[in-house]
């Protein structure tokens, strides 16, 4: 009776790793191609977001490689671009991806990824929803809340300490974006450039974050993440998920943000 007892306990335990397993909620993938300024970044950023993934059920698929642009984009519910330069894209893997944002896919773009050199890529230039100037040298400035109804910012104070190079952008083709995040240029220095390079101000509207539609899919876009360090701080890995789960699945948003 024992031998019986013992033997089907036996065999509930072994199927708890099973039972407890929770499926994949959606799949991203991220391309992670390393540049001149961008590469340490690169471990840092797959392990902690590898271990936020996990804690909330969803998956991601890594590359360095442009090349997985040839394939199949369709069972990605976004696609990361991590401080990837678009312009590696070939001519083929951008008109691939153009058709994944116009057959309903999404896309979130992260700091240097936001950079197409002019007339290189203007799709994307609009995708992102602005266009690069250049950045100051990194400096300790004043991010602020532009919409706590996003979840991208629910993880951060209405005024949060963070140093980065603060891209400064303008709107040639006159994309509506929806901002989440800006940065209060009386915190810091946006002249503070190096030298044969002028610092621009862009005054109170100097959005650092953003989200708005762009084909058939949603796009988000954050300027912050230039050092590796970064992606070990859970307040920026948390405006990450926020902005990816967002992407992803469209949901998460206030109905009624607080002003």
């Amino acid at each position: 009776m024992k031998r019986g007892i013992w033997g089907v306990m036996a065999l509930a335990v072994a199927a708890l790793p099973t039972m407890a397993a929770a499926e994949d909620q959606f799949r991203v993938l991220v391309i992670a191609t390393p540049s001149t300024y961008h590469y340490e970044y690169i471990p840092v950023a797959r392990d902690n977001l590898e271990r936020v993934a996990r804690l909330h059920s969803f998956a991601l698929e890594w590359t360095s490689d442009p090349a997985r642009f040839d394939g199949d984009l369709s069972g990605y519910a976004a696609i990361l671009f991590l401080n990837t330069p678009p312009e590696r894209l070939s001519a083929s893997q951008r008109t691939r991806f153009e058709a994944y944002m116009r057959a309903g896919g999404n896309a979130m773009v992260v700091h240097r990824a936001a950079i197409v050199p002019k007339d290189e890529w203007p799709w994307f230039e609009k995708l992102v929803g602005r266009s690069f100037v250049n950045h100051p040298k990194v400096q300790t400035g004043v991010v602020t809340v532009a919409d706590p109804g996003f979840p991208a910012a629910f993880g951060l104070p209405s005024r949060w300490i963070w140093s980065d190079e603060f891209y400064v952008t303008v709107n040639p083709y006159r994309i509506a974006i929806d901002p989440v995040l800006r940065v209060d240029e009386s915190s810091y220095d946006p002249t503070l450039i190096w030298p044969g390079q002028v610092g621009h101000r862009m005054g109170p509207d100097h959005p650092e974050a953003w989200h708005h539609r762009y084909e058939q899919g949603r796009v988000f876009v954050t300027l912050l993440g230039h050092q590796a360090d970064m992606y070990r701080d859970e307040r920026y890995l948390q405006h990450m998920l926020g902005g990816l789960y967002w992407t992803a699945t469209g949901r998460g948003q206030a109905a009624n943000p607080a002003p």
